[in-house]
């Protein structure tokens, strides 16, 4: 029998944004796009000592601090993003995420930048 070379994390992750993009971030998508089987990704997965929902949920998060902080998108549209049924369920998941409500974690992520510009400039 030959050896399947499998996916590493990094390429598993960048599938499950692809993935995201396409709006179907599931198991069976994600081995598709690495061109293994679902069952074969999910042993590779827990080899890793992960799952593809905690590595879709790392994904989500990273993704939706990102917008968050670098986008005036509104709540309803990053929620859509990435793949959630509605902006409650990504606010809530959000914040339990990250002990803070999105809109919280966006005022302090621009409050951080601006604060930032005026140190840089005070030092110019």
């Amino acid at each position: 029998m030959r050896a399947i070379p499998l996916p590493s994390s990094g390429a598993i992750r960048a599938a499950i944004v692809a993935s995201l993009q396409r709006g179907d971030a599931t198991l069976d998508s994600t081995a598709r796009a690495l061109k293994v089987s679902s069952r074969t990704l999910q042993r590779h997965l827990g080899r890793m000592g992960t799952s593809h929902s905690k590595l879709l949920a790392e994904v989500r998060l990273n993704a939706a601090c990102h917008l968050l902080a670098d986008s005036s998108k509104r709540l309803s549209d990053i929620a859509k993003l990435l793949g959630y049924s509605n902006a409650s369920s990504f606010s809530r998941t959000f914040a339990r995420l990250m002990k803070v409500q999105p809109v919280v974690y966006r005022r302090k992520q621009r409050a951080r930048k601006l604060s930032g510009r005026v140190i840089a400039r005070d030092r110019a």
